[in-house]
Order: structure tokens, then C-alpha cells, then sequence
């Protein structure tokens, strides 16, 4: 870290600490002059940001306030302003990285706990068979991300992180985390995930603030086409690593 081909997404592999013990965390200190829109449990919806947060943490998190968390990890490594904040059971360490005609796309992908969107609601949890193409089916935890007990939801998730070296209109922003979503859901199928995501997956998209705003990002739109092959070739080789240690 950072991966040696980004431009816009060099994030840095920081440490940090919690009482399950010590991990990494993926930081991305974008500087001034970028817009963001994420669903990330901190600094989510769309403004103006200064860094991305990636934080793993173990797969018995306990801890009812991530968004408090999020932020004490931030303020230890010195970042200030506003920004966003994303937590993960997955191993940041494989994360998969891609470039497309300057789009960029940095993915962490833990698939244990995984499923399709629309999907029964007696339907019962199991943990994803990753040498296996049948659908695997899990409860949604709810928009606060815990489990029926009370306790936080803290499966593998997936994590994108995607940013484009030009202005993006708000519509435009909105545009681009359907796409990222949707080659998203290609990249599993694509990786052998007979699944469209896990119950808890963030998206985060960057776009300068400054200039001319493109106002499309579909798949067929320039950007967009750009921004979904980065975020597939990146959510495939996480997904793939993913694979590989799980079958080893």
C-alpha cells in the first residue's frame, strides 16, 4: 500500500486497536476539492469530504456505536474535516484494486454471510460455501446494522471505494453508486457468488468538486462505463482472495 497504479486512490495501511484485539484499517486522505456520496455509517450522504476510513474489525464486534469508533480511529491518525468512515469483518490486507481510463476502484470483500436482496423474510441464515454456486440466504439486519439480539452485525461485508478524476452532477453521484452496485453484483456472479451482495455492504464514490459536472454515470455513459469495469475487476480479484484462502 498503496497499490503502486493509483493516482486518485492511494490509501495507506494504518493500525489501530479495540478489545477484540489489534487490525488494519485503509486510509485514503483525499485532500480538499472532492464531493462524496456513501452510505457509510459515518459521514454518509452526499458533501463535501477530505479522507475515506476502511477499519477492520473482528468478526465478534460488539460495539454498539460504530459511528463513535469510526471517528476515535480517525482523529488517532491525524485526520480532520469531514469524511467518511467504513467498517468491515473482511481482511482489508486483500483488498482488490483496478484502474479504467481513470476511474479507480479500491474493493475489500468478506463473503461468509451472504445473499441475494430480495429474498423471503423467514428466510434462514448460513454462512456462504465458497467453492459453492447455490444461493445463500441471510436476514437484513436492519439500517442500524445489528442483530436480532442486540448486538452489532459484523459479517464479512463488502466495502467499494471508487473515485473519477472529474465533477459529478448530484443526480450523477446517485447514478454512479447504482453502477458501482450493479458491476458489483456482475463481479460475484463472475467469482462464482451465486449472490448479490452481503447484509451489510457500504459504497463510497469521489468525484472532483471543481469544473464542468458530468451529468450521467449510467454503465453506458462514459464515466460510468469507466467507474463499473473498476469496481468488477476490483470486487473480482478481492472476491477471488477471498476464495482462495477459504478453499486452502
Amino acid at each position: 500500500m498503496p497499490n503502486p497504479d493509483a493516482v486518485l486512490l492511494r490509501a495507506l495501511l494504518v493500525p489501530h486497536e479495540d478489545e477484540s484485539g489489534a487490525w488494519p484499517a485503509l486510509v485514503w486522505q483525499a485532500g480538499d476539492d472532492w464531493q462524496m456520496i456513501s452510505s457509510a455509517v459515518l459521514g454518509g450522504g452526499m458533501g463535501p469530504r477530505a479522507w475515506v476510513l476502511n477499519a477492520q474489525v473482528g468478526h465478534g464486534y460488539t460495539r454498539l456505536d460504530p459511528e463513535r469508533h469510526l471517528a476515535e480511529i480517525a482523529q488517532r491518525h491525524g485526520l480532520t474535516g469531514p469524511g467518511v468512515g467504513l467498517m468491515t469483518a473482511a481482511r482489508v490486507t486483500e483488498a482488490g484494486f483496478a484502474t479504467d481510463g481513470g476511474a479507480e476502484a479500491l474493493v475489500t470483500a468478506g463473503i461468509g454471510v451472504s445473499g441475494w436482496a430480495a429474498q423471503p423474510p423467514d428466510a434462514a441464515a448460513r454462512p456462504a460455501d465458497p467453492g459453492a454456486h447455490a444461493p445463500v440466504r441471510s436476514p437484513d439486519p436492519g439500517a442500524d446494522a445489528q442483530s436480532p439480539g442486540g448486538a452489532a452485525f459484523a459479517p464479512g461485508t463488502i466495502n467499494i471505494m471508487v473515485a473519477v478524476p472529474v465533477a459529478l452532477s448530484p443526480a450523477a453521484l446517485v447514478n454512479a453508486v447504482a453502477t458501482a452496485t450493479e458491476a458489483k453484483v456482475q463481479a460475484l456472479r463472475d467469482a462464482g457468488f451465486d449472490a448479490s451482495g452481503t447484509p451489510t455492504d457500504a459504497v463510497c464514490v469521489a468525484a472532483r468538486a471543481a469544473g464542468e459536472q458530468e451529468r450521467f454515470a449510467g454503465p453506458r455513459s462514459a464515466w460510468g462505463s469507466r467507474l463499473a469495469r473498476a469496481v468488477h475487476a476490483a470486487t473480482v480479484e478481492a472476491a477471488l482472495r477471498y476464495r482462495a484462502r477459504r478453499l486452502s
